[in-house]
């Protein structure tokens, strides 16, 4: 098993841990602390990285992420072990479980705002600093097989989100990409060798046969809906699809799998991997 606790970060554990949604695939998200509000006329000094570890272990709890980065010297504070969600992401209830969407969601708070000075030099973005300490991040997440890609494009200052892009792919992603948040940043980001702006082409991982029936509840149900109401077979639902499994999904995925030409027990409205497969090529 990977190592919980990144190598060589200081440890600030946080007793409320909580597991995440291991159907997913594995994540990272980016973010900058954003301590104060300056601009190319008027930079302003960096904030201590002691302070910021003050704040996440103190008043700043209900928003601790993964990880505390400085990207000036390299020094890292973690605050939950890799299997464990973090609170940096707004995570409204019954939606999209922002801080647990994954094998691991590993939230990375980057002690970085725009124009901040740092030994009389100003920073503009991210990628504009040595980056110092990136290489440990990156193989600590690799550990945990987050791939090498951006699913929603490298970041910018734009927000940029797609629930069914999230929901689907694992890689690493900005906090301005991730759904029911309002955020841009982190900002332009430092290329490190091997990442790519999109991940290989395909349809999203079948969850297994399991995954659907009665008293099931989560994102690749709303998922299987969605694509049925895509290709016309929705004629059951009454409001749409969600995340709970209902008889009118079994009744639309029956539908879709006659019209493969199926029948009896290849036609009983629950998805297999040839169904899931055919569905959404």
């Amino acid at each position: 098993m990977p190592d919980l606790w990144l190598p060589g970060a200081e440890r600030h554990p946080l007793s409320d841990t909580a597991p995440t949604d291991t159907q997913y695939d594995p994540r990272v998200i980016w973010h900058i602390t954003w301590d104060k509000n300056a601009s190319a006329s008027k930079p302003a000094a960096l904030v201590p990285f002691d302070k910021l570890v003050a704040y996440f272990t103190g008043g700043g709890k209900g928003v601790a992420p993964h990880l505390l980065w400085d990207p000036f010297t390299g020094r890292i504070a973690q605050f939950y072990p890799a299997n464990s969600r973090a609170k940096a992401l707004v995570d409204a209830a019954g939606g999209t479980r922002t801080n647990r969407t994954g094998r691991v969601c590993l939230q990375v708070e980057t002690l970085f705002f725009p124009y901040c000075r740092v030994n009389s030099k100003t920073y503009a973005t991210v990628r504009d600093t040595p980056a110092k300490g990136l290489d440990k991040i990156l193989t600590w997440a690799r550990s945990w097989g987050v791939p090498d890609v951006w699913p929603m494009g490298t970041p910018t200052w734009k927000a940029n989100r797609n629930e069914h892009i999230w929901e689907t792919q694992g890689g690493h992603y900005g906090h301005g990409q991730t759904p029911e948040n309002r955020h841009t940043d982190p900002g332009p980001m430092p290329k490190w060798p091997g990442t790519t702006s999109t991940p290989k082409p395909g349809p999203p991982a079948f969850p297994g046969r399991s995954a659907f029936g009665p008293g099931k509840s989560h994102a690749s149900i709303l998922l299987l809906g969605q694509q049925l109401v895509r290709r016309g077979f929705d004629k059951h639902y009454r409001v749409g699809p969600s995340r709970d499994w209902g008889e009118a999904d079994r009744l639309n995925v029956a539908d879709f799998q006659r019209a493969q030409g199926w029948s009896g027990g290849d036609a009983d409205g629950y998805p297999g991997p040839e169904t899931w497969r055919r569905l959404f090529s």
